[in-house]
Order: C-alpha cells, then sequence, then structure tokens
C-alpha cells in the first residue's frame, strides 16, 4: 500500500533489488512446465455428462442461455468470421430459420468481401428449400464480387441442378461480360454442349478466341468444329488463325496442329504444303517441334529421299548456325563433317572441310591447336580412305605440316601417319624423307621412337642402330632409349654390343631413372649368368649411392643365384650394409635394411642369426624439439620419434655427464652475466638439453 509523507506526497515502496543478474545453471522453458504439466495429471478428467432437454421452457431457457454467449462472443470480437458461422449453423439447427438470416445479415454487414459466409449461406437457404432466397443471395453476390470465380460456379451449378436453363444461360452470360479466365469459358461451352446446343457453343467459340487469342484456344475451336464433323469450318477455323497471327507472330504449334488435322483427313498433299510453308516463313531457331513433325510425316506418308532432305536440312542449319556463331568451335565443325559424310556428296563435304581448315587458331599454343589438327587428320583420312584419292590425301598432309609452327611446338601424329601413308602407297624413300624432315625439323621422343619403330618392322636393323645413336645423341639422358637399344642388341644376339652400350649409358654425367638403367644392366648379367660382373656392378652402384634399397637387392641377389655360399655372402652383405648406415646416422633406412635382414634370417638362418639381428633393433621413443619459423621466431615445441640403437644406448650415460656439465657451466656464466635476457637463454638451453637426453618416454613396443 502506498502511504502519504508528510508533504502530502506519495511515498512508493521500496523495489527488492537483484543482487545475482546471471542467467541460472539450469533453464527451463515454457515447453517444458507444460510437458510437466500434462506427465503430472494424476486422473482424466471425465466429459460432461449429456444433457437431454424434455421441457419446452427448459428448450427457450438453453436457447436463451446460447445466444448470450454467441452474442458475448461477437461483442469481444465482431470481426471472427467462425463465431457468426457458428452462431448461424446453431439457429439454422434450431428452425429458427429467419433468426440465422438476420446473423447471417449482420455478418455481411461486417465482412462483406469473405466469401465463406456467401458460401454458407446460400447453402443454408438450399436446404430448407428457400431456392428464391439462395437465388438472391448469390445474385447479391457476384454483384458486389463479380471478380469471384468461385460464386458464379456456384451460382450456376444451383440454376442447372434446378433446371431452371434459361436463368443458368443468364448468369453464364453475365459472367462472360467480365471476361473472366478460359476456364470459366470452358464451362459454358460445356454447359451448352450437355444440351445439345452446337450452335450456341460455336458462338462462344467466336467470343473466347478473341477475348483469349492464344494458339491453343485456336486449336481447341478448331478440335471443336472436327467433333461435330464440321471439316469444312475446322479448316476455315485454321486459316483464319494463320491470318490472324499474320507472318510476325507464327506459331509452329498451329501450323502442326493444322498438318495433323489434314492428315487426319487424308488431305496428304495440303499436310505437306503446310510444313513446307511454315519452314520457310518461321525462324528455323524456333522450329524444332516442327521440323520432328514434319520427319515423322514424311515417315509415314513420304519416301526415303523425302525424310532424308528433312533431316539433313534440319541438321545442317543448326550447324550453320553454330559455327557462325563461334567459327573456332571445332567440336561444331566435326559434327557438320560427319553430317556431310553421310550425306555422299564428296564436292559438298571437301567445301566443308575446306571451310574448317581454314579457322586457323590465333593463338600459337599447342593446347588451342589440339582439336584443330584432328580436322587435317580427318580430311587426310577421308580422302584416302573414302574417295580413295591418293594425291589429294599427299596435299592434305603436305599442307598440314606447312600450317603447324614447328619452331614453336609440334604433332608427331601428324608425321608419323603421313609416312605411313607413304608406306601404304610403297613410297619406302618418300616416308623416311618425311621422317627424316621431321626429326630434322622438331626431334622429339615420339617421332625417333615411331621412326625406329617403322625400320624394326622393315628389318633394317642397321638404320634402327643408325637412329638409336641420333637419339642419344638428342637425348643422353633418356635411360628408357639406352635400355631399348641394348634390348634391340640382345634380340640381334650382339652381347658385347649390348654390354658396351649399358657401360656408356651408366657412364653418363646425368641420367633422368639411374635407377631403371643399373637394375637393366644387373638384370641383363644375370640373364647370361655372368654372376660376378653382377657383383662388380652392385660394388659399382654401391660406389655411387648408399641407399638401402641397394643394399637389400644385392643380398637378394647373392640368395637368388643358388650357390653354396649365396646365404653366407648375403648375410655378410646385411652386416656391411648395417655398418656402413651406422656411420652414415640413417636410422630409419638402418631399421629397414635391419627388418629385411630379420626376415631373411628366418626364412634362411638359424635361431642365433635370429638373435643377433634382435639385440641390433633399436628402441623408439618419443622426443621434444623447438620448432622456429624461416625468420627465427620461436614456433612452440614439437613432438617426434626417434630410434635408439643398443650402441647410442650404451653411450647413454656419458651423454648425461657432458649435459650435467654444460649445465653448470651454463650456470656459472648466468652469476656473472648482468644481461637479463642472456640468463634467461641460458637457462632455456639447459632445459631443452635435459628434456632431450633426461626426460626421454619409451613407446609401448619396439617397431
Amino acid at each position: 500500500m502506498i502511504e502519504p509523507t508528510m508533504g502530502g506526497k506519495q511515498k512508493m515502496p521500496k523495489v527488492a533489488k537483484v543482487k545475482n543478474k546471471a542467467p541460472a545453471s539450469i533453464q527451463i522453458t515454457a515447453e517444458q512446465l507444460l510437458r510437466e504439466a500434462k506427465e503430472r495429471e494424476l486422473e482424466n478428467v471425465p466429459p460432461p455428462p449429456k444433457r437431454k432437454i424434455t421441457d419446452p421452457e427448459e428448450l427457450e431457457e438453453y436457447k436463451l442461455r446460447r445466444r448470450k454467449a454467441f452474442e458475448d462472443n461477437i461483442r469481444k470480437n465482431r470481426c471472427h468470421v467462425s463465431t457468426w458461422l457458428k452462431y448461424a449453423a446453431f439457429e439454422d439447427n434450431m428452425k429458427e430459420i429467419a433468426r440465422s438470416r438476420s446473423v447471417y445479415e449482420r455478418a455481411l454487414d461486417i465482412e462483406y468481401r469473405n466469401l465463406t459466409i456467401w458460401y454458407k449461406y446460400a447453402e443454408m437457404e438450399m436446404k430448407n428449400k428457400q431456392i428464391n432466397h439462395a437465388r438472391n443471395i448469390y445474385d447479391r453476390a457476384v454483384t458486389i464480387l463479380p471478380r469471384a470465380n468461385q460464386l458464379w460456379y456456384k451460382y450456376t451449378y444451383m440454376e442447372e441442378m434446378v433446371g431452371n436453363i434459361p436463368a443458368c444461360r443468364q448468369v453464364f452470360e453475365r459472367w462472360m461480360e467480365w471476361e473472366p479466365h478460359e476456364q470459366a469459358w470452358h464451362s459454358y461451352i460445356n454447359f451448352e454442349l450437355r444440351y445439345k446446343e452446337a450452335e450456341l457453343a460455336r458462338n462462344i467459340y467466336e467470343r473466347f478466341v478473341l477475348v483469349h487469342p492464344e494458339v491453343k484456344n485456336w486449336i481447341k475451336y478448331s478440335k471443336f468444329e472436327e467433333k461435330f464433323g464440321f471439316v469444312t469450318n475446322s479448316r476455315k477455323v485454321f486459316e483464319r488463325a494463320v491470318e490472324f497471327y499474320g507472318e510476325d507472330h507464327m506459331d509452329e504449334n498451329l501450323f502442326v496442329a493444322f498438318s495433323r488435322f489434314e492428315e487426319r483427313q487424308k488431305e496428304f498433299e495440303r499436310a505437306r504444303v503446310i510444313y513446307k510453308y511454315a519452314l520457310e516463313h518461321l525462324d528455323k531457331r524456333h522450329a524444332g517441334e516442327l521440323f520432328k513433325a514434319y520427319t515423322i510425316f514424311e515417315k509415314k506418308f513420304g519416301n526415303r529421299s523425302g525424310i532424308e532432305n528433312v533431316i539433313v536440312s534440319k541438321r545442317k542449319f543448326q550447324y550453320e548456325e553454330e559455327v557462325k556463331a563461334d567459327p573456332h568451335n571445332y567440336d561444331a565443325w566435326f559434327d557438320y563433317l560427319r553430317l556431310s559424310e553421310e550425306e555422299g556428296v564428296p564436292e559438298a563435304t571437301r567445301e566443308v572441310y575446306e571451310r574448317a581448315i581454314s579457322n586457323v587458331p590465333p593463338v600459337a599454343e599447342k593446347r588451342h591447336w589440339r582439336r584443330y589438327i584432328y580436322l587435317w587428320i580427318n580430311y587426310a583420312v577421308y580422302e584416302e580412305l573414302t574417295n580413295k584419292d591418293a594425291e589429294r590425301t599427299r596435299e592434305v598432309y603436305k599442307a598440314c605440316v606447312e600450317v603447324v609452327p614447328h619452331k614453336k611446338f609440334t604433332f608427331a601424329k601428324v608425321w608419323l601417319m603421313f609416312a605411313h601413308f607413304e608406306v601404304r602407297q610403297r613410297e619406302l624413300k618418300q616416308a623416311r624423307r618425311i621422317l627424316g624432315v621431321a626429326i630434322g625439323k622438331c626431334p622429339k621422343d615420339r617421332l625417333f621412337r615411331g621412326y625406329i619403330e617403322l625400320e624394326l618392322q622393315l628389318r633394317e636393323f642397321d638404320r634402327c642402330r643408325t637412329l638409336y645413336e641420333k637419339f642419344l645423341e638428342h637425348g643422353p639422358d633418356n635411360c628408357t632409349t639406352w635400355c631399348r637399344f641394348a634390348e634391340l642388341e640382345c634380340l640381334l644376339g650382339d652381347m658385347d654390343r649390348a654390354r658396351g652400350i649399358y657401360e656408356i649409358a651408366v657412364g653418363q654425367p646425368r641420367l633422368d631413372m639411374p635407377e631403371v638403367l643399373w637394375k637393366a644392366y644387373i638384370d641383363f648379367e644375370m640373364e647370361q649368368e655372368e654372376y660376378e660382373n653382377a657383383r662388380k656392378l652392385y660394388r659399382r652402384l654401391l660406389d655411387r649411392t648408399q641407399h638401402v634399397k641397394v643394399w637389400m637387392s644385392f643380398a637378394a641377389f647373392e640368395v637368388s643365384t643358388e650357390e653354396s655360399e649365396g646365404v653366407l655372402r648375403a648375410r655378410k652383405i646385411y652386416k656391411e650394409a648395417n655398418n656402413s648406415l651406422r656411420e652414415a646416422q640413417e636410422k630409419e633406412e638402418r631399421l629397414v635394411l635391419l627388418e629385411a635382414w630379420k626376415k631373411f634370417e628366418s626364412e634362411h638362418g638359424d635361431e642365433d642369426g635370429r638373435k643377433q639381428v634382435d639385440k641390433q633393433m633399436p628402441k623408439r621413443v618419443k622426443k621434444r624439439r623447438k620448432v622456429t619459423t624461416e625468420s627465427g621466431v620461436d614456433a612452440g615445441w614439437e613432438e617426434y620419434y626417434d630410434y635408439i640403437f643398443p650402441e647410442d644406448e650404451a653411450a647413454q650415460p656419458n651423454l648425461k655427464l657432458l649435459a650435467m656439465a654444460k649445465q653448470w657451466k651454463m650456470q656459472q656464466e648466468e652469476d656473472s652475466d648482468e644481461d637479463e635476457d642472456s640468463s634467461v637463454d641460458g637457462e632455456e638451453n639447459a632445459q631443452d638439453q635435459q628434456t632431450d637426453n633426461v626426460e626421454n618416454e619409451p613407446a609401448e613396443g619396439e617397431t
């Protein structure tokens, strides 16, 4: 309660202050409260008992109470349509028609645009057989809301159901004056057709196609005339439609429908004339369906030439449009050329080929020429295989090799195809000349290989040797070429020349794949069963590289020789490799070697050998080290795995002693140094050393 003060002013009570405004740890939503309340219902409340009224006075009291409740609800929210409808339905159920009308009228005064009120009002009158009242309601409704199509539909349906056909027609006429949507016109036409009034339906169609002048409506009008047997009228409708749209607004669907109508009437010449007229005057880009329909028509009623002419003309037009839009669209040229070749007219096909190859790529980059060069290739193949014209084929190849800018790039495929063409013409000298010019202008590996393959097929082995020599002068670092040259000599049975080639190859200062070359050389000696030479090759290779795979391959070679001392030699190689890798501090490669050695002992050795290898296996430990960026800034610490071999572990106490001595020395320097930053750095270095050497954590298991 507000208490007055001595000055006459009212004193407001103090409001408790909330000290802790932080959100609660457990948030409760309204949904949770409602769910818990529903779950805690101990028993379901039974529904109220049904009440039976047996006394007129009790009925009047019930009506009065319900009306009072409805009126109270209306006063609360007079715009709630559901309340009005329930109120009117209640009065209707009580057989109080006048009261129900009064409720509907009151509702319409408030919401006259609500169609549901009009529907329910009219349905109530019809249910009580008050047709004139319902007619008056619909009449008022369509006068006030003439664009509400559902009202018109219900109005006409009611008149038709009661059998008042003239009134229904009159309602339709009133509706059509507003020029409604297409379905309304169709409803009117179907209404007349239900009562066999074809002439009236025709008059409606005449008005309909003028109000909605779409092509589909003209087609429906024509089908209507055709359905009732008025073929002449149907043809006139199509002719009027063509004249109505003129040449500026022609539509392919109209001509397709017109032609199909003539087909149904067995007037095939008329249909063909319509198709041709449409194709001549329509834009070809919008005549896809027309072409398709014309093709089907010719398949049904035309001959072979007519069908082919339609298809070819359609596709030719499409390809012409594509190549005009982009002359460098070589895929479109390929499709166009394929069509022209199928047509079978050589002169026309040559003309298209000449037009296509004239579109040289504007940029001298090979990726832009890859598709273009196939135009030349296809042209040459077409002349050779289809036209059987060798001289023209030769001219095509010559023109092609002149177009390509060989100083920047070339296409070995063209040179090889040109040479093979000359071979097929039995012009071996000319073929060799072509490949020689190609190698002189642009010495590519593929050209050399193709030339050598050609000479091999001709069994010209001396020429192959010469070509391989030229090939190796061009690319002495190509190991594949050395190997193939040596394989050729092996096939010819000259092992000394093959061995000499391998010796020259391994003596090259630069090789692209030296491991392939050495392997081929070793395999060659093994095939010749020259095991001592193979051992020397392995030793020469180990002088160049101490890679673990070389050691493992050397050991595997000794095992594979099947000699009595092969296993002992292999074990000796493993020991030598282990010592070499230990001196080189290659821990991971050494681990790989030991695993291979262990497998070797399990297959070819005994228990003592396996134990000896197991003793040399390292332990896997986890360590930490500092990470610095390229600019020298510390980037934190990272963990890594290291391998500690038994000999390293034996030297570990000495390393710990040295680390402690270094820490003591740095501590002495810290006392005499006044620079705080230097002292901090010294302490961190000591801690790093201690962490690396003392606090190493062993892994869970050995590798």
